[in-house]
């Protein structure tokens, strides 16, 4: 990929990198064409079943790079697509794949909206976040803060991060159910691996509808939720996984899943 942005793959985990460690991973343009470009390769990669989110041991993102900000004319600053194009807002939680973020080090800013668009997050006891946006006269960048936040933490602890721009550690992100686990640093990576490969274990056809199904049941009623329930039951009784995952039940083998 880019100078600063890498895509790997191992098995069926693939794993997205920020590597600017002078800056702390903080965020140019040039940096989130490459990043939101690598989220699509991943996407679009068959042999990725779950993508791993994360920055060189230290850092995470610490948000935007408030010198190559002040390159941008004001009225063209943070405005990278049109509100229909939610690929270039929200990357991560476009990817049809399930996502999982490794944050060691400071996630401030447009870095703590990236973790929220992951589905999973882990920590390292170094790991902090801070939604600053108020401080530099700004809403949340990607829209994800004022929207996933609150359904994740809760409406109250939501707003109190948004409105103070308080930095928390690790431990109160874990009380607040923002990250489900906090480990040392040297373990962060394992660990996320770790959780990968569990998931990746499943049918990755299965696990594309389930996570169609949660996000989009975030805002319907039930009788539309189950509409698109039982289209996709359908779906998996007409799919190749669902029939390998009843034959390596009874033939009491591992599944080999084809996404198909």
């Amino acid at each position: 990929m880019a100078e600063h942005i890498s895509y790997q793959t191992d098995g069926k985990v693939g794993t997205i990198t920020i590597d600017r460690p002078q800056k702390r991973n903080a965020m140019t343009y040039a940096m989130l064409r490459d990043f939101i470009a690598a989220v699509a390769e991943a996407d679009a990669d068959a042999s990725t079943v779950v993508l791993i989110v994360t920055g060189v041991p230290g850092a995470f993102c610490a948000g935007t790079d408030l010198a190559d900000l002040a390159t941008v004319p004001g009225e063209s600053r943070g405005l990278r697509g049109t509100a229909d194009e939610r690929h270039s807002w929200w990357p991560i939680s476009e990817c049809s794949k399930p996502t999982i973020c490794a944050i060691d080090g400071p996630a401030v800013g447009m870095g703590a909206e990236f973790t929220s668009q992951c589905d999973i997050r882990l920590a390292s006891t170094n790991a902090r976040f801070a939604w600053n946006f108020v401080h530099r006269g700004l809403v949340p960048d990607t829209g994800a803060g004022t929207w996933l936040l609150p359904r994740i933490v809760g409406l109250q602890p939501a707003l109190r991060l948004l409105y103070t721009g308080a930095m928390i550690d690790a431990d109160e992100a874990q009380r607040l159910g923002y990250v489900t686990e906090v480990v040392p640093a040297e373990g962060l990576e394992s660990r996320a691996r770790e959780v990968a490969e569990a998931i990746a274990a499943g049918s990755p056809h299965s696990l594309k509808l389930v996570k169609q199904l949660v996000y989009a049941g975030l805002t319907a009623g039930v009788d539309e939720h189950m509409q698109r329930h039982t289209k996709a039951m359908a779906a998996c009784f007409a799919s190749d996984d669902h029939r390998e995952g009843v034959a390596s039940f009874l033939e009491r083998r591992p599944a080999v899943f084809t996404g198909r």
